[in-house]
């Protein structure tokens, strides 16, 4: 007997098992490689366009900039959240210190959604996988053990065939979540330096337009 025969023999929910493993397996990997390309470019975007702004003569110029330099458009959502509304709106209430606080929390919490995207996925995945391939182990065993016990005479090399066979889909949930759960806290650092980065950036940049204003 094979793993296919047992999986064929336990019948639909061997099969289902299976079938969500591999679905898992590939859905995480997806994200996995997306994930390590998205963060390894906007660890370097956020770095080149914080530099280039900084070195800009003026806002303007520095929003030209990072429409170059931004390529994953990290940094430039938090300028154009300088822009501030004006008119009679609950928007543009307050001082300029809060309205800036304001505008730069959520286009901070906007470029942040971006970079978790993904993460809840890998973490379903790493805390999952395990269990399912449990319930495949316990499927495949118990339907082992009755067949076996239907074909009469029962030997120890009878039982241990299907019962380790079966024990493979224990292993094929740990396979699965493994990887998810060591890129979910090999991106999660990733995430957390750029935040640090940003949330720093956010932090200038209110005081320079604060203080730029205050001075006109």
């Amino acid at each position: 007997m094979n793993f296919m025969a047992l999986i064929a023999q336990g019948g639909p929910v061997s099969q289902g098992v299976a079938l969500l493993l591999l679905g898992m397996s590939v859905a995480s990997w997806v994200v996995i490689v997306w994930k390590a390309w998205l963060l390894h470019r906007a660890s370097g975007d956020v770095t080149r366009s914080i530099a280039a702004f900084w070195q800009s003569s003026s806002i303007t110029q520095a929003s030209e900039k990072l429409a170059a330099f931004d390529r994953e458009a990290l940094v430039l959502p938090l300028v154009a959240a300088t822009q501030l509304q004006t008119g009679n709106t609950l928007a543009s209430a307050g001082d300029l210190s809060q309205q800036l606080t304001r505008v730069l929390r959520d286009a901070l919490h906007a470029v942040l959604h971006k970079l978790q995207y993904g993460q809840v996925l890998l973490a379903t995945v790493g805390s999952t996988a395990p269990f399912v391939g449990l319930l495949g182990t316990v499927w495949g065993i118990y339907h082992a053990l009755i067949g076996i016990a239907t074909a009469g005479q029962i030997t120890i090399d009878k039982v241990s065939g299907p019962v380790g066979e079966a024990l493979i889909m224990t292993a094929a949930g740990l396979a699965v979540a493994i990887p998810a759960v060591l890129a979910y806290n090999v991106f999660g650092r990733q995430i957390g330096r750029i935040e640090a980065d940003l949330e720093g950036f956010a932090r200038d940049l209110r005081e320079l337009v604060a203080s730029a204003s205050t001075s006109k």
